[in-house]
């Protein structure tokens, strides 16, 4: 036990210090990589991605995965910005769009449970229903904004207060204390790592694995539809496929962070530490001019290399 937790802050730990690394080169080959505005940039880009791996996170120490993010995601962005681009109130439309996205999450953990069949499966089939349903919605040609207020939430040259980064960053920063104190410290929390650690046991210590499926996955998606609503205030304009990058860059997140893949194991700061990582891998390749196909494939193998790192390892409970 001591010894997996040991190996968990020490790939949490790794995560910090390759991110510091990885400014470090940026910096002494790109010029202006650690301006002021290309750091807010990086804070508000990696902010974002941030947002839309709680749910990742979250799936991922459950045990499953949830490929119906970018999905969630692309519904989000356009249902919202439709919803207020015909006179709705923002407030409304939110209220709308994560109520939907929650059902649409608890359908998934509820079916991949239920049925017993394999949430890849079940996300990503749930997911592509979601798009086309959108794609009918809108003819393909979505319409609408975000109000100024998003906009300006997440704004690069936004300011919050004295602070000369945009809101996002410290509403971010309080929503990460918050995801860390219910993994750690309430009954939900509790029962995630247990029934990721252990789900033949579970039921035992009067676990309702359905229940908890259900939830994790509902939360995985309306963190998603928030990540989604936030874009919409970030680009300015709906887009279907914008949760398309965010399909692989969530499980990298997660991964690179430390989090199992076999369940049972991670941690929200390991999330956030991933993030970073990925963060200064993309600004530091663009910063050298590879294209985005070389971005992308450099994503691609950083995947692999992890996956084949971390998804080969004993589950918890054959170690304990």
């Amino acid at each position: 036990m001591t010894l997996n937790l040991d190996s968990i802050k020490a790939r949490v730990i790794g995560a910090f210090a390759v991110a510091l690394m990885l400014h470090g080169i940026g910096t002494a080959l790109i010029p202006g990589y650690s301006a002021p505005f290309a750091i807010r940039a990086m804070l508000v880009i990696a902010s974002l991605l941030a947002v839309a791996s709680i749910g990742q996170t979250l799936v991922v120490i459950l045990g499953g995965i949830d490929l119906s993010i970018p999905f969630v995601m692309g519904f989000a962005n356009v249902v919202a910005a439709q919803l207020y681009g015909q006179g709705w109130h923002f407030g409304l439309v939110c209220v709308v769009v994560f109520g939907l996205a929650a059902l649409i999450g608890a359908f998934n953990g509820a079916l991949s449970r239920g049925l017993n069949l394999h949430p890849l499966i079940v996300t990503l089939g749930v997911g592509m229903i979601v798009q086309g349903l959108v794609l009918i919605w809108t003819k393909g040609f979505p319409s609408g904004s975000a109000p100024k207020a998003v906009s300006q939430f997440v704004s690069i040259g936004g300011s919050f207060g004295p602070l000369p980064v945009p809101a996002l960053i410290p509403a971010l920063l309080i929503l990460t204390i918050l995801i860390v104190l219910v993994l750690e410290r309430t009954p939900y929390g509790r029962r995630l790592y247990a029934l990721g650690s252990n789900p033949g046991a579970a039921p035992y210590a009067l676990i309702n694995p359905l229940r908890i499926w259900t939830v994790t996955f509902a939360a995985s998606s309306v963190f998603a539809a928030m990540a989604g609503v936030l874009l919409l205030g970030f680009t300015g304009s709906a887009y279907g496929d914008v949760g398309q990058p965010y399909l692989f860059q969530t499980i990298a997140a997660v991964v690179v962070g430390g989090t199992a893949l076999v369940g049972g194991r991670g941690s929200f700061i390991g999330t956030i530490a991933g993030v970073w990582v990925l963060t200064e891998i993309n600004t530091l390749l663009i910063g050298l001019n590879f294209s985005p196909a070389s971005v992308q494939a450099a994503f691609g193998a950083i995947i692999l290399l992890l996956v084949s790192l971390y998804g080969r390892e004993r589950h918890f409970r054959t170690t304990v």
